[in-house]
Formats: C-alpha cells, sequence, structure tokens
C-alpha cells in the first residue's frame, strides 16, 4: 500500500495543525498555513516509479513555502513537474509568477525558495525527478522552471495523461516496469523542454544539437523497422516533420539519407563479417529495414561502387589473403 496522510481521521480542531505539523517532516519538506484551521480537508498519498518520487495531493484551501531553511534540512534537488487536476496553484520562484488552472502543468525545483498558493480547493499529482537524472543543462532547466504550460498541443499533451496514469496506478507496477515507466517520463519531459525552448526562441546550439542527438540514437535504435520514416521519427519525438527537417538542415544529410546511409553501413558492416554460416545478402537486407532487394542493390551500389555480393566477395579475398596460413573462419 501506497504511504497515505490525511485528516480525515483527526478531530476537526486538530485539522489544520495535523496537516501543518506532517507536511513540516516529509523528505521534502515545507511550511503550510491553511486558509482555514477548523475542519481542514487534506489528502497526500506518496510512491515511487523507478528512482522518482510521485505524490497526489488533495487539499482545502492553502499557502505552501519551502524556504533556505527547508533547504538547508533536505539539501536535495529535485525537478518537481505538476499537473493540477482540479482548482488553482499561483506558483512563484526565481521571480517568475505564474497560475496553473485545471490540466495545466508546471514545474519548479526544491532547490531554490518557493511559493505555492492554493485560494481554492485543488488536487494535484506530482513527479519529483532528481535532478542528477536529468542531462539537461541548467539554462534548459530554467527555461520551463516557475512556468505553467497548457497541454492542448504538442509533449504536454502526451506528457500530460502519462503522470495521472503513473501516479495512480504508482503502487500496482513490479519494479521492472516501473523503472522503464520513470525512464520514459522522464525523456518526455526532457523533449517538452527542448520543444519549449524552440518554440519560444530561447534555444541555442545546446537544443539543436540535444534534439539532433536524441533523434540520431532513436534512427540507430530502429534501423530494422521497414515503417522506420521522417514521418514516424518525428512522431515519436513529438514534433513536427517540417520541424525535424529544419533541425536537419546542417546537418549535410537529411532524416531520410541518414536513415538509408545507416542502414548500408550497417549492411556493409555484415557482410564483411567473418563466419562460418554466413546469412544470405536478401537475409541481411532484411534485418536492417530493406523490404525490397532490388532498391537495396542499387541503394548499395550507388553508396559503395560494388553490389552487396561482390562487396561481400572482395572483403572475403581480402581476409583470406591477409590471414596467417592455417587460420580458420571465425
Amino acid at each position: 500500500m501506497s504511504p497515505v496522510l490525511t485528516t480525515s481521521l483527526v478531530p476537526d480542531e486538530r485539522k489544520g495543525a495535523y496537516w501543518r505539523d506532517a507536511l513540516g517532516q516529509i523528505p521534502v519538506p515545507v511550511s503550510v498555513v491553511p486558509y482555514k484551521e477548523h475542519s481542514f480537508r487534506g489528502r497526500l498519498v506518496t510512491d515511487r516509479i523507478g528512482g522518482l518520487r510521485v505524490a497526489t495531493v488533495e487539499a482545502d484551501a492553502q499557502q505552501v513555502r519551502r524556504t533556505a531553511a527547508h533547504i538547508k534540512r533536505s539539501p536535495g534537488d529535485f525537478v518537481v513537474v505538476g499537473v493540477q487536476t482540479t482548482g488553482r496553484t499561483v506558483l512563484v520562484q526565481n521571480g517568475h509568477e505564474a497560475t496553473a488552472v485545471t490540466n495545466d502543468l508546471f514545474v519548479y525545483r526544491t532547490s531554490s525558495p518557493s511559493l505555492m498558493d492554493h485560494p481554492e480547493p485543488f488536487s494535484l499529482r506530482m513527479v519529483y525527478i532528481p535532478r542528477r537524472m536529468l542531462a539537461l543543462t541548467d539554462d534548459e532547466l530554467n527555461s520551463v522552471t516557475s512556468r505553467v504550460t497548457a497541454t492542448g498541443r504538442g509533449c504536454a499533451a502526451v506528457l500530460r495523461p502519462f503522470i495521472l496514469t503513473v501516479v495512480a496506478s504508482a503502487h500496482h507496477y513490479v519494479p521492472a516496469a516501473s523503472g522503464g515507466l520513470a525512464n520514459t517520463l522522464i525523456d518526455l519531459f526532457s523533449t517538452l523542454v527542448a520543444e519549449q525552448m524552440a518554440e519560444k526562441g530561447d534555444g541555442d546550439g545546446r537544443t539543436r544539437n540535444f534534439l539532433v542527438g536524441r533523434v540520431r540514437a532513436f534512427i540507430d535504435q530502429n534501423l530494422s523497422d521497414p515503417t522506420l520514416s521522417p514521418e514516424s521519427v518525428a512522431k515519436a519525438h513529438n514534433i513536427s516533420v517540417r520541424y525535424l527537417h529544419r533541425l536537419f538542415e546542417d546537418e549535410g544529410v537529411t532524416v531520410s539519407r541518414l536513415i538509408q546511409r545507416r542502414r548500408l553501413e550497417e549492411c556493409a558492416h555484415e557482410l564483411a563479417r567473418r563466419s562460418r554460416t554466413a546469412p544470405t545478402v536478401s537475409a541481411i537486407a532484411q534485418r536492417w529495414g530493406f523490404v525490397n532487394p532490388t532498391h537495396f542493390s542499387r541503394a548499395f551500389r550507388g553508396a559503395y561502387g560494388l553490389s552487396p555480393r561482390e562487396w561481400r566477395s572482395i572483403r572475403l579475398q581480402a581476409w583470406r589473403e591477409e590471414a596467417p596460413a592455417g587460420a580458420g573462419a571465425q
């Protein structure tokens, strides 16, 4: 069972004080000032997803502060991603103020003082990501910290329902699934950061390189998929095909050409491999995403000046001539 903190069993006259004291003792402590002390309603459910902490909060109107004293007591640096499920949150941190309403995403960090004002009954789903688990620069994180994001489009439209589902069901997942979901959530959040920096015009070369690197890695991991294309790559990264092409304008190669080039490189490497039971040329081509043998042979000759069979023959002959006498295939 997930740990649950609730005022439901506390006498009405002590509910506010109980909630205030309890939240001052949690792993990421804060000071709470309820708008009303008597009959205060509050419920906090916490859990873990892989290396992430998650929480569901449902409570009456209150102000929540995290001060320098709290940070000194618990210096761990978490990036908190919240989903406003009901009510409002006014977030103030690092000189920025933003208001989240139902379905909005907001982000803040536990390493800086903050104020969250909830002027009416509210509910939140929250994910605490350790800073060390994010391959993002401080500049990239600062672009979304103390900011609110609407979730009607882009990566936010994917991240919001993912957080809602994962946080609500955290206690059901086995460790292997929990770790995979945590990694997916981190990837989605990182993509959201890159998307927002690009859309706001705040992105510099590091942002572009971050996205290009992710796209290149995705392509390498999916070369065997015959449906791999600019469209599927863009969809996987929650960006438009047009924006994907813009990312590669300075790369000296289009996304389509990059996919084909990487497939041909893997085929050439495998064709030259020394083996007693070498797979057929067509089997190698299919393994790396080529469906049409004729297209593969034409593309291979265009890249290497030889047919796949000629390439294999020449490479194996060269190996035989270089091998010591009596050496066998490995």
